[in-house]
């Protein structure tokens, strides 16, 4: 099992879509990612310049190839992941602001 920071540009016109679709779980039946990318999305913070940031547990390769191809390519440009160990992606980023602040639990 690997883990990665994830940080992207987000497309502003489809975040609200982006914000439904994870408040309706819809990716949650995308097998085998879609528990794990709905729940990095959902936690995924934004960076003062706008960029969007979460960790993501994946199994790919290359990294996120089937998440890319499924959700996010839609949603994001300029994806770039770095190897991180597990829950250390969310602690560097933990002071950030929610991307999705109306999703926290």
């Amino acid at each position: 099992m690997a883990y990665y920071l994830v940080t992207a540009k987000a497309k502003p016109e489809g975040l609200a879509t982006l914000e439904g679709r994870l408040a309706r779980d819809e990716f949650t039946a995308m097998r085998p990612f879609g528990i794990a990318l709905t729940r990095s999305l959902r936690g995924a913070r934004v960076r003062p310049d706008g960029t969007a940031v979460w960790e993501e547990e994946d199994y790919c390769r290359p990294p996120l190839a089937q998440e890319r191809a499924a959700v996010l390519d839609e949603y994001f440009d300029d994806i770039d992941v770095e190897a991180v160990t597990e829950g250390a992606g969310w602690q560097r980023i933990a002071d950030l602001p929610r991307l999705f602040p109306g999703l926290a639990a």
